[in-house]
């Protein structure tokens, strides 16, 4: 019965193809809205390290004075202070962790077809790759040992190996960057997850980072912040060296952790180590504090789902329920236009729930290619985004599994649509139409 109802679905439909186009339409174009707001509010709400949320924390701390404000909810800097990160980073405790910023770099190839570029960067530690799941095609993370001594060593993304050497194992050649010469020593899969989870005060949704180095050479080499720097209180900064002996907030800090046991071992690390960092004459707060979020607390903490998407989300929605209130009508004008066909067909014996399944597989047809046709619209307002909003370059893009939703959306939203219309029809007595006909 499922091939011949829809056999009699596509007949009536090609029976009123302007009134059976409308519906599609004002679906699609409610799909459409819908889908283009849901698909940004997805990609910024989507948390890429789910799997291990329990683990990746990231690390605040409170050594600013009482009374100034942070400009977040708990008072507390998203980012902590060179000096904290060197000596955090200098303790064990953690099963892996990684001071970082993010940086660039000026690459110069010596070669005539390949003029000099701006290339992102970031400075973190060993541990950052195995972390966060980068995935290496050639090499591995550089050594402890050179961790720890701060080598001139990279590992770079797949697509700056592609610009530089043509693709292939790379690992061994040498790079030019910002005058200084770092040997690659790994490659990996172009790393970008979406949001930027780790680094999202300098934006959570820009191009991914293509060279790495080690955070050790921050010193060595005085590597640049590409992110903000905050301060609280007056400092005299004029070399490098006296920035990285400030009070200023510019490094993030991630550690890895084994469950929410050593998430409270650590904490207490954290409140030894600031109550030795007391006695040394800083953190001068009455109640100095620590934090660990987790990946999404760290999203909701910075607020990368902004009230704003919320409310465009909610609106796109309302949008949808109009276009459905519509569709409501135009197929109760349609079913009620074509009654007879429903009269004879119960004077002939087909029962009221025959009539009912008849008509909803139209209405499910309607609303499969209002689906489609909706999603085709949602795509052309992702494109007409990007080409607005160049940040939006990577957030609106629509993944396989926002495209089913929204056919599986739209077929939902078309049978709750065609619930009244189609029960109204079964309900019709074939009396009438038999002393018509």
């Amino acid at each position: 019965m499922f091939f011949y109802y829809l056999k009699l679905a596509w007949l009536s439909l090609k029976q009123s193809p302007v009134i059976s186009g409308l519906m599609v339409l004002a679906i699609a174009i409610g799909i459409g809205a819908a889908g283009t707001s849901l698909t940004v509010h997805h990609t910024m709400s989507h948390n890429p390290m789910a799997h291990k949320n329990d683990r990746l924390y990231a690390v605040q701390l409170k050594s600013h004075e009482d009374g100034h404000s942070s400009g977040t909810s708990d008072g507390i800097y998203y980012q902590i202070t060179y000096q904290d990160a060197l000596n955090l980073s200098q303790q064990s405790g953690p099963v892996r962790q990684s001071p970082m910023i993010r940086t660039g770099f000026t690459i110069k190839t010596g070669r005539e077809d390949l003029y000099p570029f701006i290339a992102a960067g970031r400075a973190a530690s060993r541990d950052f790759f195995s972390m966060f799941e980068a995935t290496f095609l050639h090499g591995a993370p550089w050594t402890a040992q050179q961790d720890k001594l701060g080598e001139p060593v990279t590992v770079i993304s797949q697509s700056l190996n592609d610009k530089l050497f043509g693709g292939g194992d790379n690992v061994g050649q040498t790079i030019d960057a910002n005058g200084q010469s770092y040997t690659v020593v790994g490659i990996i899969e172009d790393y970008q997850p979406q949001p930027l989870f780790y680094d999202v005060n300098n934006g959570a949704f820009h191009d991914h980072e293509e060279m790495f180095i080690p955070f050790s050479l921050l010193p060595v080499h005085e590597i640049e912040a590409w992110g903000n720097t905050d301060g609280w209180k007056q400092e005299a900064i004029s070399t490098y060296q006296d920035r990285l002996n400030s009070e200023l907030y510019w490094v993030q800090y991630w550690v890895e952790l084994n469950g929410p046991e050593h998430k409270a071992q650590y904490q207490q690390q954290l409140a030894a180590y600031m109550e030795q960092q007391q006695k040394l004459g800083r953190f001068p707060s009455e109640t100095p504090e620590s934090a660990l979020r987790t990946v999404s607390e760290w999203l909701e903490y910075n607020e990368v789902v902004s009230e704003d998407n919320r409310i465009l989300l909610a609106l796109s929605f309302l949008f949808l329920l109009v276009c459905l209130v519509n569709t409501v009508g135009l197929l109760l004008a349609k079913f009620l236009r074509h009654a007879s066909h429903a009269g004879i067909r119960r004077a002939l014996g087909a029962s009221r729930g025959q009539i009912l399944a008849q008509h909803m597989m139209e209405v499910a047809l309607i609303g499969v290619l209002g689906g489609i046709l909706g999603s085709v619209l949602a795509l052309g307002g992702l494109a007409g985004l990007r080409q607005l909003y160049p940040g939006y370059d990577q957030l609106a893009r629509m993944d396989f599994t926002i495209l089913i939703t929204l056919i599986a959306l739209s077929l939902a939203a078309a049978l709750l649509a065609g619930l009244f219309p189609a029960w109204r029809i079964g309900r019709t007595n074939p009396a009438g139409y038999l002393k018509s006909q």
